[in-house]
């Protein structure tokens, strides 16, 4: 796909309220522009991000930037991740300090100028409805729950408790928030800054648990290792469940295929059973659907 292309696909577009991957090139389909993602954030900015170096990147800002000047958005941000530090920079207009985005009817924070992890995951969208869709009534354990966007699908889903986990209490902090901007009731949820690994027992005692989630890194040094370290929360898994439990097990890890999760539950927690691999949006479509994000569901029978 070449840059005037580009723009013809991004004008056929519509600016929206909700979040809206409107470019996915690190899926491999456009030869080319493999390097870039261009998110709606709203009807207001547009958020682009780099991921290595092109010869043609000045040209391709250049056409963002007329495009934001015709098509109704204020501010333009580009993140290099190419660089050390991964540094966001504001083109055009500015972002206001209490950013949110809206994803089917919730708010969730967001930090555009943050050299990590933006506290949002939006490729995750199908698998938050899907915790929303199941949740009702519902004792739910939230694990790795980073700034707790399930915890939220959860408890608009109707949940009746919510135990979050997470090692960051900077994370936990803004999922608390999460929960306070959407007006849910505090009351039976929890945010634990624990290390799950080292942390069964006290979880255990907060259980049985209807609904698990399980959505760790792929890799974080020091933390979690999913080839070694998944495998121990699978052990420790049926211990923590009630019966007809349903689990969401995600992974987001290119070298690693949906039968990594489904056979180590078949050795480990054979009562689980697998149900189905939940889609992923059309908009994050990729070349290698095998590399993709993983939404596994299973239930207990």
């Amino acid at each position: 796909m070449t840059i005037s292309e580009l723009q013809q696909h991004l004008k056929a577009q519509s600016a929206t309220d909700e979040f809206q991957r409107l470019f996915h090139g690190r899926g491999g389909l456009y030869e080319g522009l493999k390097h870039l993602t261009i998110d709606n954030i709203n009807k207001d900015i547009l958020s682009v991000a780099l991921y290595f170096q092109e010869d043609n990147e000045a040209e391709l800002i250049e056409m963002l930037k007329s495009f934001v000047e015709t098509s109704g958005y204020t501010t333009l941000v580009v993140q290099r991740r190419y660089l050390q530090g991964a540094p966001s920079e504001v083109l055009m207009g500015e972002i206001p300090d209490d950013l949110t985005i809206m994803e089917n009817g919730m708010k969730l924070k967001l930090n555009l100028l943050s050299n990590k992890n933006n506290y949002y995951f939006p490729d995750m969208k199908n698998g938050r409805e899907f915790v929303r869709e199941n949740a009702k009534d519902k004792h739910v354990l939230n694990l790795f729950s980073y700034t707790c966007a399930f915890s939220v699908a959860a408890k608009f889903g109707g949940a009746k408790s919510v135990v979050n986990v997470d090692m960051s209490k900077g994370a936990l902090k803004v999922g608390m928030a999460n929960h306070s901007i959407n007006n849910l009731d505090p009351k039976g949820v929890s945010f634990l800054p624990y290390n799950i690994l080292k942390s069964f027992a006290s979880l255990k005692r907060k259980g049985p648990y209807d609904l698990i989630i399980i959505d760790p890194p792929s890799f974080q040094r020091g933390s979690f290792e999913a080839t070694k370290d998944y495998e121990k929360l699978i052990i420790k898994l049926p211990q923590l469940a009630s019966e007809n439990c349903i689990l969401l097990s995600c992974l987001n890890s290119p070298d690693l295929e949906s039968e990594f999760i489904i056979n180590m539950i078949k050795r480990h927690a054979p009562s689980f059973k697998f149900v189905k691999r939940l889609d992923n949006l059309e908009e994050f479509k990729s070349a290698d659907e095998a590399r993709s994000l993983k939404n596994l569901v299973f239930i207990r029978e």
